[in-house]
């Protein structure tokens, strides 16, 4: 009985993911996305563009990656990627992950800690290709919603590139073709400077 009231009280604190407000909106809507909607759209992504990582992946432990390694801004909340690769940033998700995991039975913990530091790690062929397609959706919100968050935060063209480039390319080559081609578009048309 102890593990299945864990079990819902984490199912609880996680609802709080639905009010943590991210820096990229949605295409064709006027606000902001929150990190619980990210969350199903990169597994989604994930599962339609499995067939496009660069090595063979369980699919699952992908999605299962996917679906936890954000938790930890119920605690820390959403920065602009290209400033939150702090060891500040890192050390409040991973004290608010360790939080939320103490909720879950031992068993849960342990596999659930697992993931969440190999996709941190970023090292399997299973991360790698989580990490690329984490990175997908609010490229394409700031190029299909006229670059609002890049413009927002000052970000350049560069540092979109090189930021996305090693990321992406580590576990998809053929999705950064895509997604390259459609930031050298944007260029183009002025959407990112």
């Amino acid at each position: 009985m102890e593990d299945i009231k864990g079990l819902i009280d984490f199912m609880i604190q996680v609802e709080k993911l639905k009010a943590v407000e991210r820096q990229t909106k949605p295409v064709g809507l006027d606000r902001y996305e929150n990190s619980a909607e990210h969350s199903w759209h990169v597994c989604l992504s994930a599962l339609i563009l499995k067939d496009f990582a660069n090595e063979q992946v369980d699919i699952v432990r992908v999605m299962k990656m996917l679906l936890i390694h954000d938790l930890g801004e119920i605690e820390a909340g959403d920065t602009v990627i290209y400033s939150s690769e702090t060891d500040e940033n890192k050390q409040l998700e991973r004290s608010g992950i360790q939080k939320l995991f103490q909720l879950l039975p031992k068993a849960n913990r342990k596999e659930y800690s697992s993931l969440w530091d190999e996709f941190e790690e970023g090292n399997s062929p299973e991360a790698s290709f989580a990490k690329a397609i984490d990175r997908v959706p609010p490229l394409l919100h700031n190029i299909h919603g006229e670059g609002h968050s890049w413009k927002k935060h000052n970000i350049s063209k560069e540092k979109v590139f090189a930021f996305n480039s090693e990321r992406i390319s580590k576990g998809s080559n053929v999705l950064w073709l895509e997604i390259e081609s459609r930031l050298n578009e944007a260029v183009e048309k002025g959407v990112l400077r």
